[in-house]
């Protein structure tokens, strides 16, 4: 059973602006998965950009992505498309560039090969920050799928992040084979 958790009441306080991501993965029926992005903008006023007025609750991005992944987490396809972005006619076509990610494999040094590829004037800040979302969305839509062998090879998981740490008490219990005292 899970219990909510909730952040302590915040002082008074208007919304300003809102940001959703929203990750999905898919199975196809070719054996092959989709990891999808969506990334929302909106301001909670009328803001104005040097394009033009944003009315409120009108997004100022909206955009998505897609990367079509193997059982070995390599790239076999990707895309990338804007409903909404504040330059009209410029955003948009940085979009085909996301077909760099093609043959990328998600594993340990993925998001400095998705900067040295698509960082900085080579990408879309926004869509390139979704990439590491979705190799992370990737993973755990393939949990079940990959069948790692902790006899042979350390699970990728580990080490990755705090309650996952190797000389941490859930490693220890779960993973004594890649337990390692502090």
């Amino acid at each position: 059973m899970t219990v909510d958790v909730l952040l302590p009441t915040a002082q008074p306080r208007q919304r300003l602006h809102q940001r959703l991501i929203s990750l999905q993965g898919f199975k196809r029926e070719d054996g092959l998965w989709d990891i999808e992005g969506h990334l929302t903008d909106i301001k909670d006023y009328d803001f104005g950009h040097v394009t033009r007025v944003h009315p409120a609750g009108v997004p100022v991005h909206d955009m998505r992505m897609r990367i079509t992944i193997d059982s070995a987490l390599t790239i076999i396809d990707a895309e990338a498309v804007m409903s909404a972005r504040p330059y009209a006619g410029q955003c948009e076509t940085i979009t085909p560039e996301y077909k760099k990610l093609i043959g990328l494999r998600i594993a340990p040094g993925f998001t400095n090969a998705v900067r040295k590829v698509l960082g900085g004037t080579r990408g879309c800040a926004h869509l390139t920050e979704m990439v590491s979302a979705l190799a992370t969305a990737a993973f755990q839509t393939l949990a079940s799928e990959i069948n790692e062998d902790v006899s042979k090879l350390q699970p990728t998981h580990l080490d990755r992040c705090h309650a996952l740490r190797l000389e941490g008490p859930v490693v220890q219990h779960y993973y004594p084979a890649w337990f390692k005292k502090a």
